[in-house]
C-alpha cells in the first residue's frame, strides 16, 4: 500500500433521477467550468425513475469539452459486452477521448431478473465479468473476427471496431476477494464506494488486489485507484468521514492518496455549492499536499552518501562497504548476453523481478515519509495528515511501528519465497550460477539481522518516544542495504531469468 503516483482526479458522481434532468445536465456543465476531472453516472436499468445512463452520457459528452465520464459501474447482467464495447467505443470517438468503463458484476438481482437479465450466483458473477473483459478488449484490438465461447459469453465471428481513439480504462467495482483478485489479475482500475468500503477497509482489500496482481506478473501500481465518496461541509469538524470543513476534508483525502494509492475521488453531490468547494477548495489543497508529499520522497531518495557502521567511507555507493556485509568489489559477477535479443515473453519474465522489487521499493519511500510525519509532529504537529493530527503523539508512534513491522514481514516473504523457489530453479537450469545464488543467500541473512535490529529499535521508540533517532538509524541501514541488494540481484538475475525463461 502506497502512493503509486498518479495524477490526481476529482469528480463528481452525479444521481441520474429522471425528473431532474435539467440538473444534472447544469451541474455536469458546471463541472466541466470549474476543472473537475470526470463525472461518474451510476447504472441501475431497472430503475424507472432513472434516466438510461448511456442516453445521459452521451448527451453530457455533447454539453461539455474536458471532463472525462464513466458510468459509475455498469450493471453488467443487463449490458451484453459486446453491444458494450460498441457503445463505448462510440462514444470515446465522439467525445474526444474522454471516456473510461467502470464495470460491476451486478447487483439488486430481483431487479435485473424482473428486466428479463440472468439471476447469477456470486460465482457466476463474478466468472461472467471475467469474460465480459475479454469480450471487451477483443472487440477493441484491431484484428481477424472475434471467436469466444465462453460459459456466459459466446462470439462467433465478431468484427473488432469501432476503436477507441484511448485506451479505455476498465475499473471494476470489487469488495470481496474474488472480485479483487480479478481487478489485479486484469482490471486497468479499482473503483469502490465509501458507503461500502470506508477508508479503515481499503489497506486489507489493497493487499488483496496487490498480491493478485504481483502473482500474475503485473504492477500493483499500474491498477488506477478510484474511490466514490459522500460527506457533509460542515463548520465543525465531526467524528466521521468527510464530516467537517474543506481542510478537513482536503486532510484525509490526502491520507488515502498517500497511504493507500488513491487517485480519483467522485464525490456523491447534488448542489452547486459544494460541487464548487469541492473543486476548489478540497481537489488544490489535496494536489498541493500530495505533491509536497511527493517531492519529500523524491528527495530522501536521491542517493546522498551515508556513513553507516562498519566504516563506509563517505562519498562511497550506498549499502557496498564492507562493514555493511554487502561488500561489491567481492560479490561474484557472470558474463551476460544482449536482452534486447531474446523474444518479448522472455524479456517480460526477467522485467518481472524488477516489478517485484519496486513495490518493494515503493514501500521502503513510504516507511521514509512515515518517519518523517514524525519527527515533524515533534515541532509542529499541525503539519501532520489529518489522520494523524486526532491521534497522541505516542499513537503516532504506534502507526510507524505498524507500518514498519507489516513491511519487514513482506521482505521477509519475499526473501523466502527466493531462497525456496527461485534460487533452486536458477541453479537447476544453469549451475554457473551458483556462486550468484549463494552469494544472495548470504545477503538475505545481512538483511534479515538488519530487519531484527529495526524491530529492536522500534520496540524502544514506543516505550520511549526520544529514541525515534534509533530507528531511523536502522531504516537508513536497511535501505543502503536493501537497494544495494536490489540492484545487485537485478544486474545478475534479469538476464538469466530471461533467457532461461523461468517464470517466477
Amino acid at each position: 500500500m502506497a502512493d503509486f503516483g498518479h495524477e490526481l482526479w476529482f469528480g463528481a458522481f452525479l444521481t441520474p433521477d429522471a425528473a431532474g434532468h435539467h440538473r444534472i445536465v447544469r451541474q455536469a456543465v458546471l463541472a466541466d467550468e470549474i476543472g473537475l476531472d470526470i463525472i461518474g453516472i451510476q447504472d441501475h436499468p431497472y430503475l424507472p425513475s432513472f434516466l438510461d445512463t448511456w442516453t445521459l452520457l452521451s448527451a453530457l459528452a455533447g454539453r461539455t469539452e474536458r471532463v472525462r465520464l464513466f458510468p459509475d459501474v455498469v450493471n453488467l447482467p443487463l449490458r451484453p459486452p459486446a453491444v458494450l464495447a460498441r457503445a463505448a467505443a462510440s462514444l470515446d470517438i465522439l467525445s474526444g477521448g474522454r471516456v473510461e468503463l467502470g464495470l460491476g458484476s451486478g447487483a439488486f438481482w430481483d431487479g435485473i431478473a424482473a428486466m428479463g437479465g440472468p439471476r447469477h450466483s456470486p460465482g457466476e458473477a463474478v466468472d461472467a465479468l471475467e469474460e465480459a473483459v475479454a469480450v471487451l478488449r477483443a472487440l477493441w484490438t484491431p484484428g481477424e473476427d472475434v471467436r469466444f465461447d465462453g460459459r456466459h459469453y459466446r462470439l462467433e465471428g465478431a468484427r473488432p471496431g469501432p476503436f477507441p481513439p484511448h485506451p479505455i480504462g476498465l475499473w471494476l467495482g470489487a469488495y470481496k476477494r474474488r472480485m479483487l483478485e480479478l481487478t489485479g489479475r486484469l482490471g486497468d482500475g479499482w473503483v469502490p464506494s465509501s458507503g461500502y468500503a470506508a477508508p479503515g477497509e481499503l489497506g486489507a482489500m489493497s493487499e488483496i488486489l496487490d498480491a493478485a496482481a504481483e502473482r500474475a506478473g503485473r504492477d500493483p501500481a499500474g491498477i488506477r485507484r478510484a474511490y466514490n465518496i459522500e460527506g457533509r461541509f460542515s463548520g465543525v469538524a465531526g467524528e466521521g468521514f468527510l464530516d467537517g470543513p474543506p481542510v478537513v476534508w482536503a486532510g484525509q483525502l490526502t491520507e488515502l492518496a498517500l497511504r493507500h494509492g488513491m487517485s480519483v475521488f467522485v464525490l456523491a453531490v447534488d448542489d452547486d455549492r459544494d460541487l464548487k468547494v469541492f473543486a476548489e477548495e478540497v481537489a488544490p489543497a489535496v494536489r498541493e499536499a500530495v505533491a509536497r508529499e511527493r517531492g519529500r520522497a523524491t528527495r530522501s531518495d536521491a542517493g546522498r552518501p551515508v556513513e553507516i557502521a562498519g566504516g563506509t567511507p563517505a562519498g562511497a555507493a550506498p549499502g557496498t562497504g564492507p562493514g555493511t556485509g554487502l561488500d561489491d568489489a567481492t560479490r561474484p559477477r557472470l558474463p551476460k548476453r544482449d536482452i534486447a535479443a531474446l523474444t518479448p515473453q522472455q524479456q517480460a519474465n526477467g522485467r518481472r523481478l524488477v516489478l517485484i522489487h519496486d513495490h518493494l521499493r515503493r514501500e521502503l519511500t513510504q516507511i521514509r515519509d512515515a518517519l518523517g510525519q514524525v519527527a515533524a509532529g515533534r515541532s509542529d504537529a499541525a503539519a501532520l495528515r489529518s489522520m494523524i493530527n486526532q491521534l497522541t503523539m505516542r499513537q503516532n508512534y504506534w502507526t510507524l511501528g505498524t507500518f514498519c513491522a507489516s513491511y519487514c514481514r513482506l521482505l521477509t516473504t519475499h526473501h523466502t519465497i527466493e531462497d525456496e523457489h527461485m534460487f533452486p530453479m536458477l541453479t537447476a537450469a544453469q549451475e554457473s550460477l551458483a556462486p550468484v545464488v549463494a552469494r544472495l543467500e548470504q545477503e538475505h541473512e545481512v538483511i534479515a539481522g538488519v530487519l531484527t535490529e529495526l524491530d529492536a529499535a522500534l520496540v524502544a521508540m514506543i516505550e520511549d518516544p526520544d529514541r525515534l533517532d534509533g530507528v531511523r538509524d536502522q531504516v537508513d541501514l536497511l535501505s543502503d542495504v536493501l537497494l544495494s541488494h536490489l540492484r545487485y540481484e537485478e544486474e545478475e538475475l534479469v538476464e538469466p531469468i530471461a533467457r532461461l525463461n523461468l517464470d517466477i
